[in-house]
Formats: structure tokens, sequence, C-alpha cells
């Protein structure tokens, strides 16, 4: 270890280079605003394609992703059960709603009369 005689006097504890608690401050990209962020992601975009070097999926790419996201999400079975209760309450509140209508309707034309 250095002595502060061969450091010109400087101390080399690590107390001068302690960090302030608290979060990190943001810099760069993440230090602006998200309009901004998102105006500069634009024209990056737009390089790329008047490049020629952006990515565009074809069906047949968009299908397999499409496809490979639906098994990993379908490995959830507690997930897929509460989408399909989920479903079936919806489509139970949906044909009450029906036979509600159906009701009222019965009942005014038999007021009617």
């Amino acid at each position: 270890m250095a002595t502060s005689k061969e450091n010109g006097g400087k101390s080399t504890s690590s107390q001068g280079n302690a960090q302030k608690s608290g979060p990190p401050t943001k810099r760069g990209f993440a230090a602006m605003d998200q309009n901004q962020q998102r105006e500069i992601a634009s024209k990056g975009g737009q390089a790329a394609h008047q490049k020629g070097t952006a990515h565009e999926f074809d069906s047949e790419e968009a299908r397999r992703a499409g496809q490979k996201g639906g098994e990993a999400v379908s490995r959830n079975r507690a997930h897929m059960a509460d989408i399909g209760r989920k479903g079936g309450e919806s489509r139970q509140s949906a044909q009450r709603a029906v036979a509600a209508a159906a009701a009222q309707k019965g009942n005014r034309q038999g007021e009617d009369s």
C-alpha cells in the first residue's frame, strides 16, 4: 500500500471514495423524459429502415413467435385456470343480461295488451 508521501500527500483511504446513500442518479438516455426518449428511438428506427438494416417480421416468423409465447404462457396452469374462470364468468353474465332483457321485453308486451 502506498503511503501518503508517495501519493503526494493525498490520503488513499476508502472514505474519499464513499458513495452517497439513496438511489443512483439517472444519466444519459435514462435521465431524459419519455417523449424525448421516444423521439430519439424513432429517429433510430427510421434510419435503420432507410439503411436497410432494420428487422421486419414476415408472417411465418410472427406466427412462430406467437406460438412460442403461447406455449410459454400455457405452461402456467394457475394462470390458464384464471383465464378460463374469467371467460366463464363473462359468458355467464352476458347470458344473464340477455335473459333479463328478454324477460323485460316479455313483461312490456304483456302490459300493452
